[in-house]
């Protein structure tokens, strides 16, 4: 497990500190705990009692920065709010007292002027989507005949950077869907009872749309494997998320599109991998030859570039690089004569050897263990 628990705490504590810094306490609350959660598993693997111990106190100041936004949450929290929070026996929240929150406080409803031609490559991931969701409802008297049903689940899976939100949208701009756009803490609250709430009300929201895309990122902090999992509110919600899945959209025949988006697709409960939730599975992979290329058009196109850079060999020379690593890359190559024009008061270019320093100094994000990983689990999981 070592080297995607590592990637896994990383992400929860980048989120985490990012979040407490903007004053999102409870959603930083709870990405801190879960990578204390990811720290404690790590300093299990460990092999020396030295560094068994330096992990245990990481995880130990983890929970206590979790401990600080829980009181700096309460602290600004409304009463009627906080009546809830000490709500401890599974008994009504204040907000259903009061009549319940409106879904719209928290549920970020999009729509997505995106289409499959502005993602760069993903050919095969955009048709598997087209065959699940797009050509049933492009063709419904056809789809009607065969028994082919719109709607479902969509798991896209793959290496970080890869474009998987993106594809997301696109895949709502194709059906002129309204796409909900969901993160786990948005949903994960620690008020009693809270959490299953909100699942409901998101399904609710999405039944009462023509056409609706769910989309979660990162989802396997909402169903990860139960055996592996002690907390009680997640035991509670995995279930409520998995009958949503499977029956919300019976109440109206309106199609819904359900799709997840995760960097580590072992990590999930097997139950949401059966047939009638995720039925399809997409790898997003990293970006081809042609997709580097026309990520560099995006990101390099509109911007000065000396002569003598082909961006053909340039792609060429990305190999390996996610589509966030390449972005990364141009935007930094760009900054560097950017500084340079307003010291000097004369405009420069983005030259090749500028480039050539960024590149050396940027590693792709992904390495091979990782990606023989989804090899792997493809094969198993999949």
């Amino acid at each position: 497990m070592g080297a995607a628990s590592w990637d896994t705490f990383e992400r929860y504590r980048q989120k985490g500190l990012d979040a407490r810094r903007a004053g999102q306490w409870d959603s930083a609350r709870i990405y801190l705990l879960e990578a204390a959660r990811s720290m404690v598993a790590l300093s299990k693997e460990s092999g020396g009692e030295e560094l068994r111990e330096g992990r245990r106190q990481m995880a130990a100041r983890l929970l206590e920065l979790a401990r600080d936004c829980e009181q700096a949450a309460n602290q600004n929290r409304p009463a009627s709010a906080n009546r809830a929070h000490r709500s401890s026996d599974g008994s009504a929240t204040a907000a259903e007292e009061d009549g319940g929150a409106s879904a719209s406080q928290w549920i970020v409803r999009q729509r997505s002027g995106l289409r499959f031609d502005d993602v760069a490559g993903l050919e095969d991931a955009k048709e598997d989507i087209r065959l699940k969701m797009l050509y049933p409802l492009q063709y419904p008297d056809l789809a009607e005949r065969f028994g082919v049903k719109p709607g479902g689940g969509v798991l896209l899976y793959g290496p970080p950077g890869t474009g998987k939100t993106m594809l997301a949208k696109a895949t709502a701009g194709e059906i002129d869907a309204t796409f909900f756009v969901i993160s786990p803490a948005d949903v994960l609250s620690k008020w009693v009872g809270e959490a299953e709430q909100n699942i409901k009300k998101l399904f609710d929201a999405a039944a009462a749309e023509e056409r609706a895309i769910i989309f979660i990122d990162e989802i396997e902090a909402l169903v990860p494997a139960r055996k592996d999992e002690g907390s009680s509110v997640m035991q509670r919600v995995v279930p409520q998320i998995l009958q949503g899945m499977e029956g919300f959209d019976k109440k109206t025949g309106r199609p819904v599109l359900f799709m997840g988006a995760t960097n580590v697709p072992w990590q999930l409960d097997p139950a949401v991998l059966r047939p009638g939730r995720f039925d399809e599975k997409v790898y997003v992979p990293l970006p081809d030859a042609i997709a580097r290329r026309k990520l560099l058009d995006i990101y390099l196109g509109k911007r000065p570039l000396a002569a003598e850079i082909d961006l053909n060999a340039l792609a060429a020379r990305l190999d390996r690089y996610s589509g966030a690593d390449i972005k990364y890359i141009c935007d930094r190559s760009a900054t560097i004569p950017f500084l340079k024009s307003v010291a000097s008061g004369e405009e420069g270019t983005i030259t090749g050897k500028i480039l050539e320093d960024v590149i050396a100094d940027t590693k792709p994000s992904v390495s091979n263990e990782m990606l023989r990983r989804f090899e792997q689990w493809s094969v198993a999981g999949a």
